[in-house]
């Protein structure tokens, strides 16, 4: 999902989440994992899929203000029956809160006061930073996985005003990309990682 097809990019304004954006690693035939009969009717495990363990990079230089771990990551869901499932427990995850939904995560505040860096959906016992370090572009957070509200391994990532989730807004975000920052099209591949200091 994009902010540059919609806004709120995620058909919601919740937890600071209307300029948000999900990356989704894919192979050199654009898939996120090979099909079987089980992407048709069932569930599969995250460990097939592309993304699922890569690193997890830092966007931008902050101060990590909040890690969350200890969400599982869930089997991945392609098929229609097994997303029909997973729609019906949606309410139960909602109520649950921003970290049942985040999953595993890492919060960066770009400047005190924020606004803040969201990189959700995190393999379980991936983070590598704790509360205070100081991160540049480029340094390993974890590694992608399928914690939370994730129906296969990528990951979300948000700037938001504030951590106050109930009150957050979502704040607008563009990417360095060839031809000017923007924000990448739904679908379009993105390469390439942060060049030091950016």
């Amino acid at each position: 999902m994009s902010p540059a097809r919609r806004v709120p990019s995620h058909g919601t304004t919740l937890y600071g989440t209307s300029h948000a954006i999900d990356f989704v690693a894919v192979d050199e035939h654009g898939r996120s994992a090979p099909r079987s009969w089980r992407s048709a009717l069932a569930t599969e495990a995250p460990q097939r899929f592309v993304g699922f363990g890569a690193e997890i990079l830092a966007p931008v230089a902050g101060t990590v203000l909040l890690v969350h771990d200890g969400e599982p990551d869930h089997e991945a869901r392609r098929s229609p029956f097994a997303l029909l499932g997973y729609a019906l427990t949606q309410a139960r995850r909602a109520r649950r809160g921003h970290a049942a939904l985040a999953g595993n995560h890492v919060v960066l505040e770009i400047a005190p006061g924020g606004p803040v860096v969201v990189l959700a959906h995190l393999r379980h016992g991936s983070p590598r930073v704790a509360v205070g370090d100081r991160v540049r572009p480029g340094d390993v957070l974890g590694e992608c996985g399928s914690s939370g509200n994730s129906t296969e391994p990528h990951v979300h990532l948000q700037v938001s005003d504030t951590t106050d989730w109930e009150r957050a807004r979502g704040v607008p975000l563009a990417f360095r990309l060839p031809g000017g920052p923007r924000v990448p099209e739904e679908g379009e591949v993105v390469t390439g990682r942060p060049a030091p200091g950016q």
